[in-house]
């Protein structure tokens, strides 16, 4: 199981929904390799014996090791290189993506040391050159060399995964896509390795929207852009199975090349058992949220909305579960300003996590989801589990979520939420009913039950799938596997 900033080293979303197929499966071996930050971060899931082994590929610790090719080698390596970053930058040269990245891939795991390969001077100078070429729209935008040297040390960072030893057997199921499929990208060139990817908000609309507000330059964004679209192209080419946890997410990857046939939309599913119904509404009009404090949340919408929920209903609370990730310490400062600048500061409480989160949903006579980006977002059919009525933005699988037990209205629109809010809060009687129809919706549709056994069928399927290509292989002299000789396994086939 390939993971990107989530399981085993983050609370909640696909971290709660790899952990619910790690222990749906007992009889399953997983080795987890989860892709992070620093690779300081500790392991914050209780692991079950089924977890055999757990790795991380930092992309932001220390530098790896090793010298950087010389003379021939150096040449050869600049001139793959150049086509890859021409496969970023120009449509015509797109096709030339694949073989150039198992190219950047084969040297890293061959004992070369892509880390400085990347920043060798003339890694430097073939960006500047690519980027200046006539016919390319980075030209105009004239590129420097500090653009070239953010350009290169994101790239680099990017490409750190490749170095990761890929697995030899087994299925390859990557969590989230992104830079978590490059290990497996790897697996499946090299090994004949199924590929499972699994979708839960689209990774690529998720990087264009992230890359909004960072300070680089247009080149520099047009570059790292196109390499996260070329990945997902990659992905959704090699992959298997495709399976989104929503029918959302099939428009985009049928236009990144997938094959319908092999996308399988497997929704998240909830532990009734963890998400009893709730008792009685607070005494107070409450407003409830859960989830981790992200841009991607859109908590500014949210915090616009409460204030015109309050302008309406003075006595009206708002209570934020969950706690801020690295990093998102300057987003949380920016969230207490808006609060202070809109007046609601003595009305709206940070919880922090809550380490029951259905008590988070129990304190709200509504839910309420804001965010810009989603998956099927496991804060709104466990709030629905727990019998409450939600407001939630019109994003990814939330329609297919709610259906008709709760209200949907445009992201980034504070006027519709807080109108839906107030329709909600101003009639107890629809409150109380939508709730009960959310319960029965989840436990008719979406339990986790259900999820483990759909992926437990699909680890069975490929299972099958992946010994006939490796006979297949076999049969033909293993030309399929140039790599495989130079990867050294253990005896379940994981990189030793």
């Amino acid at each position: 199981m390939l993971t990107e900033g989530t399981y085993p080293y983050i609370h909640g979303g696909v971290s709660t929904w790899c952990d619910q197929l790690v222990h749906g499966m007992p009889d399953v071996r997983f080795h987890v390799l989860g892709i992070t930050g620093s690779g300081a971060e500790p392991v914050v899931w209780p692991l079950p014996r089924q977890v055999a082994s757990v790795s991380t590929v930092p992309l932001w610790g220390p530098t790896p090791g090793g010298r950087a090719p010389r003379g021939r080698a150096l040449r050869r390596f600049l001139a793959g290189y150049e086509r890859f970053l021409l496969s970023l930058l120009d449509p015509d040269f797109e096709h030339h993506f694949a073989d150039e990245l198992y190219q950047l891939s084969e040297f890293a795991l061959t004992g070369g040391s892509l880390t400085a390969a990347l920043r060798t001077e003339g890694a430097l100078r073939s960006l500047q050159g690519v980027w200046r070429l006539p016919f390319l729209a980075t030209s105009r935008d004239r590129p420097t060399l500090r653009d070239a040297l953010e350009g290169t040390d994101l790239l680099e960072h990017a490409l750190r995964p490749l170095a990761v030893q890929p697995p030899a057997r087994g299925v390859a199921h990557v969590a989230t896509g992104g830079l978590a499929a490059l290990p497996a990208l790897a697996a499946r060139r090299f090994h004949g390795v199924p590929l499972l990817l699994s979708e839960h908000g689209i990774y690529l609309r998720e990087r264009f929207l992230g890359f909004r507000n960072p300070p680089f330059r247009r080149p520099v964004k047009t570059l790292l852009l196109g390499f996260y679209r070329m990945l997902a192209t990659e992905s959704y080419r090699c992959a298997d199975v495709v399976a989104p946890c929503n029918r959302y997410n099939r428009r985009w990857e049928e236009h990144g090349g997938c094959d319908p046939r092999r996308i399988r939309t497997v929704y998240n599913g909830v532990d009734l058992r963890q998400f009893p119904v709730a008792g009685p509404e607070p005494e107070e009009l409450t407003l409830s949220w859960a989830g981790r404090i992200d841009p991607i949340k859109d908590l500014e919408t949210l915090l616009r909305a409460f204030a015109l929920v309050r302008a309406e209903l003075p006595q009206v609370r708002l209570r934020l579960f969950g706690g801020v990730p690295a990093g998102g310490e300057a987003y949380r400062a920016r969230l207490d300003a808006l609060a202070e600048e809109l007046g609601v500061t003595g009305r709206v409480v940070f919880e922090g996590r809550v380490d029951a989160v259905k008590d988070a949903y129990a304190a709200g006579s509504v839910v309420l989801l804001s965010s810009i980006s989603e998956g099927f977002p496991f804060s709104l059919i466990e709030a629905m589990a727990c019998g409450r009525a939600t407001v939630s933005t019109d994003v990814g699988g939330v329609r297919e979520a709610v259906g008709e037990t709760g209200l949907v209205v445009p992201a980034r629109e504070p006027g519709a939420l807080a109108t839906a809010t107030l329709a909600l809060l101003r009639d107890p009687g629809r409150r109380a009913r939508l709730g009960a129809a959310a319960r029965r919706r989840v436990t008719e549709r979406f339990t986790v039950e259900r999820t483990v056994a759909q992926y437990r069928a699909l680890y069975e399927e490929l299972s099958g799938a992946g010994k006939e290509a490796r006979l297949a292989c076999a049969a033909i002299g293993a030309e399929a596997v140039p790599v495989s000789r130079a990867v050294p396994v253990d005896a379940d086939g994981v990189a030793a």
